[in-house]
């Protein structure tokens, strides 16, 4: 193929900026040019500023795709192929089957020969099809772009154009091009972590019981099907082993990426509230800082048709929050339920057969073939099990939250997401990247219906106004429906999982009733949303206290939950606004950014100093249950600056003895219960009478010293990231101690302390966003660098900013990215392959 490759310095860029096109001659025109015989090749121009981020300019769709596709390859081909090898079902192809994913993500750290059978099951060949043939061709043309740009890229690097690049995978048969379906695929299933993700297992180990010989087809008597009869034995087990805390973990596994905290914080601050009486944006998710859906910083642009900024996952070709001209949004993790469970009532000894208004109906038996590489010869062999398709969704064993949730001969679970059928979402994205206004971006959410698990927040430029809304893709089943068609069963799950609707799935009249042309969500009318002067935000609680001056009320229960205990971050972020707010003159950028990033932690500000008076005031028993001297610790914690910075003494302590608070029952950790008139003060007081509180702070010391750490050691000393040889101190800390500032390992303390690695999620990019004359004025930071490739320039140096609370300003217009200090542009031609 002939490839044209330039890059040109600093001092010539304008020049090149400026020498005009066939393709930029026909930029002002809405006609994707892409589709027309005149475009014959891609051109697109790479202009990297602070950090490496890429700035892609180009005259037409395919040629934005490919310029993001190649740039994308360039930061984190290693990141990118192995997630290449996730979305084809490959893993244990070039892995084993065995092996776990390297690191965390969407869809956490399944063996991977469950994972490939997963994929091959959910995100078929039909499925892609269907996804292919409802987008735009905008977006089609974006797609194929970045296939060609990545597998570009890849012929580069093969070629020696880049030598010592990517040596973690430069070479391995596992780095190889991809095709458009092979991003079609990594759309839908980004579309599925609020859903069926969550069932990876479950769904791929669903095995009918044995059965005895198959009965007669036909109508079938309903006395048999009384629920009694189906239910009575199975729902008591499930009840009884409901009790207790254990229910907990469920909820936390229906988080997105599977853990408590993973999610992101956001403000939004309208005119009312700042000092100039323009809206004022914060966006922070707390995201995975390694792996395939880990965030990538760029600009997209072509003139006259879109010009947006901001950060998307790995191998999405939109930019998925950010700003633009004249919008700017952000997004946190919705604790909306993304998806259902039908309770099958089989046919008696025949557990693949299944009753739907009185009739028999057969599961469709799909095979499924995973090629595995043998661990001993190396020769691939094909694996084939056969999963399971209701008229509902595919069948899923629950067996490891109850043996009653299992497939019985009387019933199975089949689950339904909402997402599976949504096809929407990334035009959404496409969309309000376009957008021209806070009512245009309105506008476009409430047509689409498209966000699959996440709230949203934006603000317009010269608009005071600021808007929250968890509009989107979810399951139309209003409370009406749940009282109507809940089984016992589903009444017993819904202490397990809160939310989730489990409907009898033998009639026709539980089906949730959908929406039209949008599939099976609920009405927009019936999603929460708020348009206000003040100010809104959220921090992966409910949409209930989105402004706790005007709580919303009166959803279905499948939108959230509400007069429910609120997180301590959540909890935090409230009163971090209300002190902004508070503040004479109104809210300023510089007071945002510094409070956003001062390693608060409401933990610390509720419980620290009750702890100290009730263990290490003068009289007070100084000794835990574990003969331990807390003397140390009281000293420690008495001197601690309160907060989790990077050279802060007493954060890593105070964390460690959270940890094990967290394990006292809440009757018994607490003085004073959750009080839902008063949500965000309560529970209030630290039972420092419970000797549990006392054992806690003892296993903390213990923790700390048997791991080789002074108990007044930095924060920087246990939490940083490593990168090459050279350590980068973090700060921040855990959404259970509540932490506004994210920075989270997975995993105990170790003798290694907290790296942020394979495991962590913290604060990821970070935009605070307002709008000027000029349009949009951007403070960002990338956390964890554009690339994953040591041998980069951009492998640590945003970490190392991020480090220090250095915000940037976005370069966003043409003459801020030509002044940018180091510019450096790339211009990229090629064929069009059209894969």
């Amino acid at each position: 193929m002939a490839y044209s490759f330039r890059v040109v310095s600093a001092v010539s860029l304008f020049i090149i900026v400026a020498v005009p096109t066939a393709l930029n001659a026909c930029s002002g025109s809405s006609i994707d040019v892409a589709s027309t015989a005149q475009v014959t090749a891609y051109r697109a121009d790479i202009r990297r500023t602070q950090d490496g981020i890429p700035h892609i300019k180009a005259g037409d769709w395919g040629s934005l795709g490919y310029g993001y596709g190649y740039a994308q390859a360039q930061d984190d081909l290693c990141t990118l192929a192995d997630g290449f090898t996730t979305w084809r079902g490959e893993r244990s192809a070039y892995f084993g089957a065995d092996a776990r994913p390297m690191s965390a993500a969407t869809f956490g750290r399944p063996r991977n020969l469950d994972l490939d059978f997963f994929i091959h099951f959910t995100v078929d060949d039909a499925a892609v099809a269907r996804f292919r043939a409802t987008q735009s061709a905008q977006l089609r043309n974006l797609v194929t772009g970045f296939a060609d740009g990545y597998n570009r890229y890849i012929d580069d690097l093969n070629r020696g154009r880049f030598p010592g690049a990517h040596t973690e995978c430069a070479g391995k048969p596992w780095v190889k091009p991809v095709s458009a379906d092979d991003l079609y695929r990594r759309l839908i299933s980004a579309n599925l972590a609020g859903g069926a993700m969550h069932f990876i297992e479950g769904m791929v180990h669903a095995r009918p019981p044995v059965a005895a010989p198959t009965v007669t087809t036909g109508m079938l008597p309903p006395r048999l099907w009384s629920d009694a009869n189906v239910h009575g034995t199975a729902a008591g087990n499930l009840v009884a082993v409901r009790s207790g805390d254990e229910s907990q973990g469920d909820v936390a596994r229906l988080a997105v990426g599977g853990h408590a905290g993973i999610g992101s914080n956001a403000f939004a601050f309208g005119g009312a509230s700042t000092h100039d009486g323009h809206s004022l944006l914060f966006g922070n998710p707390h995201w995975f800082w390694r792996g395939p859906d880990r965030l990538y910083q760029a600009q997209l642009t072509i003139p006259g048709q879109i010009d947006v900024a901001g950060a998307s996952f790995l191998a999405s070709p939109v930019i998925m929050l950010g700003f633009n001209r004249d919008i700017a949004w952000t997004h946190t993790t919705s604790s909306a339920r993304r998806f259902g469970l039908f309770e099958l009532k089989l046919v008696p000894e025949a557990p693949t057969r299944y009753v739907y208004d009185g009739r028999e109906e057969t599961l469709d038996a799909v095979p499924v073939t995973v090629q595995v590489r043998d661990p001993a010869t190396g020769e691939l062999e094909p694996v084939t099990r056969v999963l399971y398709r209701s008229r509902f969704g595919p069948i899923v064993d629950l067996s490891s939250m109850s043996p009653a949730l299992g497939w019985s001969a009387m019933h199975a679970f089949a689950l339904r997401d909402v997402n599976a059928d949504n096809t929407r979402a990334f035009e959404n994205f496409l969309a309000w990247g376009q957008a021209r206004s806070l009512d245009d971006f309105i506008a476009i959410q409430k047509r689409l219906v498209a966000m699959p698990w996440v709230n949203t927040f934006a603000i317009g430029r010269n608009d005071p106004r600021v808007w929250f809304a968890d509009i989107g893709a979810m399951p139309d089943v209003p409370d009406t429906l749940a009282a109507a068609c809940t089984t016992p069963m589903g009444h017993a799950l819904d202490v397990r999982m809160p939310g989730v609707p489990v409907l009898d799935g033998s009639r026709s009249a539980c089906m949730w009733p959908g929406n039209g042309s949008l599939g099976d969500t609920l009405p927009v009318a019936a999603m929460p949303s708020l348009l206000r002067h003040d100010y809104v935000g959220n921090f992966n609680g409910s949409y209930w206290l989105t402004n706790p001056q005007a709580p919303l009320t009166g959803f279905a229960q499948i939108t959230g939950q509400t007069s429910e205990p609120q997180s301590l971050r959540t909890r935090l972020g409230h009163a971090l606004a209300a002190q902004l707010m508070a503040q004479p003159g109104g809210i300023t950028r510089d007071a945002l950014e510094r409070t956003v990033l001062s390693s608060t932690s409401m933990s610390e500000q509720l419980f620290r100093q009750p702890l100290l008076d009730g263990l290490c005031a003068p009289g007070t028993s100084a000794q835990a249950t574990q003969s331990v001297d807390l003397g140390e610790a009281c000293n420690v914690l008495r001197t601690w600056d309160g907060v989790a910075n990077i050279g802060s003494r007493g954060a890593n302590l105070w964390g460690q003895f959270w940890r094990h608070a967290q394990d006292i029952p809440a009757a018994q950790l607490y003085t004073v219960p959750f009080d839902p008139a008063r949500p965000l003060t309560t529970p209030a007081g630290l039972n420092t009478a419970n000797p549990a509180i006392s054992e806690a702070l003892g296993a903390a010391v213990v923790d700390m010293r048997n791991n080789g750490f002074a108990l007044d050691s930095t924060r920087g000393e246990l939490l940083y990231t490593q990168r090459g040889s050279v350590r980068i101190p973090l700060y921040g800390g855990c959404d259970p101690e509540g932490y506004f500032t994210v920075a989270c390992a997975q995993h105990p303390l170790t003798r290694q302390g907290y790296p942020l690695e394979a495991d962590a999620h913290a604060n990821s990019y970070v935009q605070v966003v307002s709008f000027g004359t000029d349009g949009p004025e951007a403070d960002t930071l990338l956390s964890y660098s554009e690339s994953d490739d040591p041998a980069s320039p951009h492998f640590s140096d945003a970490t190392l900013s991020y480090s220090k609370k250095a915000w940037a300003r976005f370069p966003f217009t043409e003459q801020a990215i030509h002044e940018a200090p180091g510019v450096k542009q790339t211009t990229l031609s090629g064929p069009r392959t059209g894969r």
